[in-house]
Order: C-alpha cells, then sequence, then structure tokens
C-alpha cells in the first residue's frame, strides 16, 4: 500500500496542484477585471461534459476543448464591438444551457450533473491527480515565463505596445491557461465553483500584499491552505467538500480584510 492509496492524500494533493495553478492566474484575473470570465468559461465546461460522454471520450479532453474554443472566440470578438460582459454573457449562458439540452439526449447514459457542477475531490484517482499536476506545472512554468509581458501589457497596454509587446497576444496566453485550469478543476470544485478559487485567494491576498509577486505569492498561500483547511473541515463536519472549500476561503478574505483594517487604524 502506497501513500497515494489514501483517498484524503489524493484530496489534498489535488487541492494544492489546483491551488498551485489557480492562484496566480487569479491575480492577472483580479488586476484585468476578468471576474466574469472565469465564470462562463466554467459554465461552458457543461457543454464540453456532454460532449465527451456523447462521444465517449475523456471529460478532460472534451472540457479542455469546450474551454479552448471559448477563450479564443473571446479574444477574437472582444473589442470588435461588444461589450465584454456582453459577450461573456451570451457565450457562457448559450453553452450552458446546450450543454444540458446534449446532456438530456444521451441514452443510456448515467450523468452526474451535481458532481460536474460541484466538483468530487474525494473521489480525484492517481490519474486525475496526473492530470492535475502535470497542468498545475505547465501553467506555472507559463507564468514564470511569461510574467513580465503579461504584467506589462496588465498594467498599461500603451507602454506595452511602446515596448514592442502585443496585449492581444498576452491576453491569449491568459485566456488559454484559464481554460485549462477550469479543465482540471472542474474535478475538484466543480464548474459554479471555479470562478471562486480564482478570485478568492488573489483577493485575499491583495489586501496584504504590496508587490505583484508577492500577491501572487500570498494567494497560492492562501488557496492551498483552504483547499487543506476545506478538506479537513468537510471530513469533520460531513459537508460538501468543494463548497466547504469556498467557505473557508471566503472566511480567510473576511480575516485578511479585517486585519488590514486593524493595520490602518493603528
Amino acid at each position: 500500500m502506497t501513500l497515494l492509496d489514501n483517498f484524503m492524500v489524493r484530496a489534498a494533493l489535488a487541492g494544492i496542484g489546483v491551488a498551485l495553478a489557480a492562484a496566480p492566474l487569479g491575480c492577472f484575473v483580479v488586476w484585468r477585471r476578468m471576474a466574469y470570465f472565469g465564470d462562463a468559461t466554467a459554465h461552458a465546461a457543461i457543454l464540453g461534459v456532454a460532449l465527451s460522454l456523447a462521444f465517449s471520450t475523456s471529460i478532460f479532453v472534451g472540457v479542455l476543448a469546450v474551454a479552448l474554443a471559448m477563450a479564443v472566440v473571446v479574444t477574437h470578438l472582444s473589442g470588435r464591438g461588444y461589450a465584454m460582459d456582453t459577450l461573456l454573457g451570451v457565450l457562457a449562458h448559450s453553452a450552458l444551457a446546450f450543454g444540458l439540452v446534449a446532456v438530456s439526449y444521451l441514452q443510456g447514459v448515467r450523468v452526474d450533473l451535481d458532481g460536474y457542477l460541484f466538483g468530487d475531490i474525494l473521489a480525484v484517482g492517481k490519474t486525475d491527480l496526473a492530470v492535475i499536476w502535470s497542468a498545475a506545472l505547465v501553467v506555472t512554468g507559463l507564468l514564470a515565463w511569461r510574467w513580465s509581458p503579461l504584467l506589462t501589457a496588465t498594467l498599461n497596454p500603451d507602454l506595452a505596445h511602446a515596448a514592442g509587446i502585443d496585449p492581444r497576444r498576452e491576453q491569449l496566453v491568459l485566456t488559454l491557461a484559464l481554460a485549462l485550469v477550469v479543465a482540471v478543476a472542474i474535478k475538484v470544485v466543480g464548474a459554479l465553483l471555479i470562478g471562486a478559487m480564482l478570485i478568492i485567494p488573489a483577493a485575499s491576498a491583495r489586501a496584504l500584499a504590496q508587490t505583484p509577486e508577492r500577491m501572487a505569492l500570498i494567494a497560492t498561500g492562501l488557496a492551498a491552505l483552504s483547499a487543506l483547511s476545506g478538506i479537513y473541515v468537510s471530513y469533520l463536519q460531513d459537508t460538501p467538500t468543494g463548497p466547504t472549500i469556498v467557505c473557508v476561503g471566503a472566511v480567510l478574505f473576511a480575516l485578511s480584510n479585517l486585519a488590514t483594517l486593524k493595520q490602518r487604524k493603528t
């Protein structure tokens, strides 16, 4: 018997893997005010689940394909006469509706929609763990490689142009990385809660950090703490694990802001 045969160990490692990928990306989502993009891509993931079941392929491959298509379409259409929130609203709700309708056509296939909407981190297997950590390493490496251009394009697109950086290319890199995180996180926290894993740790870290790099590191630490604490509290209280992880993250967000307010008063 190995350590990975314990489902709690696999859940903890899956939570840390998702935190490693989602938290730094969440910082860019907060800085760029793209909070709705994470939700929109996650909602579209349900269509990927339906297509995977219809064609008997891997759920990860189906969700990743739909999430990547969503990222490319959003990047292509943004700035072409459509407001970003309108564009995301149309694509997200349309993809979710098409996904739910497609699921209803599947004959002889039992679909656990709750599992895909809210996730089931306790059911993560060794193969899932390998996929999650591979994606986490890819996203972390991509961010380390593109950190400076991404940050410049985020803070000042005009300065980015002057420095020879294409802001639209950097946005495409960011949205593709987000699509990859959504594809792996759907197993852990589900389509409806992925946005929370992106936003809450980054928003909590913003109150505590003085530089972008520190904010990314603190966000990663808070996301990992949320995942581990959420799994433990869920085990003790017999509550749904994905939502419990998000609840712990929300508590940490409140505490970080209270600490900041107290520091300002002293």
